[in-house]
């Protein structure tokens, strides 16, 4: 162990006699030093040098013997230990296999799919702890319009008016506007019998979608703030005078509410899961509207100064992101407002949600494939808050197919096959949600897991129909 050995550029007087010191690498004689071969040429003054009279370093075969002797597995250690076999003249291909990339993918994978998800909802509650108390001067109660655009709306309309009609909000402040868009029922008759002195109904006789009824519709309110409603969600009493009460600052261009699901005991696991995936996002809306403003708001019930609506494309999918986030490239703030709050049921089987999420998501590719100063930090004040909460979201369906693919090439590592086991029990609790998806209060632990995978089947469908250009604008009520 102490003779023989060969000590490229060693000081020969710092060692015990008998040891071999060439002044370089080169002069070792290698078979190949530069392609990775670090075996003895024939040539090699030193071949067969050793004190056994064989090649100066390790034997490869009794070494891999004498480690499983001791109960070391080849594993262990392997990057160190691939560095001590070169070193010693074992070709690099006989040390164990690697997989760089694939650990690189995998955690790569593992954190992009955890900062839109875990990190930033973290952070940016931290960082609207920091803010200091939004103080709202009271309200001295601003002309308002509400436009409610319904198609096909007739065993609802009625209802729809009393509800809006009934604000406590006062009645000369107050305009209701309806406007049918090429409704084939008597959705405008139903509308028109409530007609007066503050109901409007404005009925067009082709559909075009809600982007033109708006376009058409707003600039024809009298209100100086238009609140945007659907006719299926009922409000609370408060919840215009709520909703309008953050236009007493100057700075405040639009005001989103907020959307209660709630289903009584007909709830299914499915809505377990929707109900508590709404709850989490209304918590992130929440603390970026106290750090600035929200990334778009809730399509049920908005707010915006009329001056501030720019006409829409008429194939807008997403009118609830694009109207706040040009009111924010403007330099106003578009806040969350819980005290506004509207109600809806949650959708009543899988199907239902996981058609309403593939039109939002095919409208997000839409929305960043036209808007793209959104993802420019010189161009949008909120960009970091729209690539945290918007756009990394969208590749969330690429990133588990990284994550899995790279695990299985990991499998040689004990702990990638514990996080193969912890992939599958998610998707195996996803599967379980599945199977209980229509079931009456199903298991909310299952349920989350079957709803974060509905997201991502949901999001490569909604690519899927903006690429191929069929996500239609206008959208059809589920039947309940």
């Amino acid at each position: 162990a102490i003779e023989r050995n060969v000590m490229a550029g060693g000081r020969a007087e710092l060692y015990p006699r008998g040891n071999l010191f060439p002044a370089t690498l080169d002069g070792v004689g290698f078979i190949d030093r530069p392609g990775g071969d670090y075996r003895l040429a024939g040539t090699s003054r030193y071949k067969d040098a050793g004190t056994d009279g064989r090649d100066p370093g390790a034997d490869l075969g009794a070494l891999r013997e004498a480690l499983q002797a001791a109960g070391i597995g080849p594993a262990a250690d392997e990057a160190q230990g691939q560095q001590r076999l070169l070193r010693h003249g074992v070709p690099p291909h006989a040390a164990p296999p690697r997989h760089p990339l694939a650990s690189t993918i995998f955690w790569a994978s593992v954190a992009l799919l955890a900062y839109p998800y875990l990190v930033y909802p973290i952070l940016v509650f931290a960082w609207g702890a920091m803010q200091p108390e939004r103080s709202v001067a009271p309200s001295s109660a601003p002309c308002v319009t509400v436009v409610v655009v319904a198609h096909n709306e007739a065993p609802r309309i009625a209802g729809r008016i009393e509800n809006l009609v009934g604000q406590d909000y006062p009645r000369g402040r107050l305009e209701i506007i309806v406007a049918s868009d090429g409704s084939t029922d008597d959705t405008a008759d139903r509308a028109r019998a409530y007609q007066g002195e503050c109901v409007r109904v404005i009925a067009f006789g082709s559909r075009r979608g809600k982007p033109a009824v708006l376009n058409d519709v707003v600039p024809r309110a009298r209100g100086e703030i238009v609140v945007l409603a659907d006719a299926r969600q009922r409000f609370d009493p408060e919840a215009v005078r709520s909703l309008v009460g953050p236009f007493a600052d100057p700075a405040v261009g639009g005001v989103s509410g907020e959307l209660v699901l709630s289903g009584g005991s007909e709830v299914t696991g499915v809505a377990d899961g929707i109900g508590a995936y709404w709850s989490y996002e209304k918590s992130i809306r929440w603390n970026e509207s106290r750090v600035d403003s929200t990334v778009g708001a809730t399509g049920a019930l908005y707010a915006i100064r009329r001056d501030l609506f720019e006409p829409l494309p008429q194939d807008t999918i997403l009118d609830d992101v694009l109207i706040p986030m040009r009111i924010v490239r403007r330099g106003f703030r578009v806040l969350f407002e819980a005290g506004a709050r509207v109600h809806d049921r949650p959708p009543a089987t899988a199907h239902d949600e996981f058609a309403r999420k593939v039109r939002t998501l095919a409208g997000n590719f839409q929305l960043f494939s036209r808007e793209r100063w959104l993802l420019s930090p010189f161009r949008n004040r909120l960009w970091f808050q729209t690539l945290s909460h918007k756009a990394l979201r969208l590749l969330s369906p690429l990133l588990l197919a990284a994550a899995l693919a790279a695990n299985l090439l990991l499998m040689d590592r004990p702990f990638y096959r514990f996080m193969m086991g912890a992939q599958g029990l998610f998707y195996a609790a996803a599967l379980w949600g599945c199977a209980l998806r229509d079931a009456r209060h199903g298991l909310s632990v299952l349920a989350v897991p079957f709803v974060l995978c509905l997201l991502s089947w949901a999001t490569l469908v909604g690519f899927f129909r903006f690429a191929t250009g069929r996500q239609k604008v206008t959208w059809e009520r589920a039947v309940t």
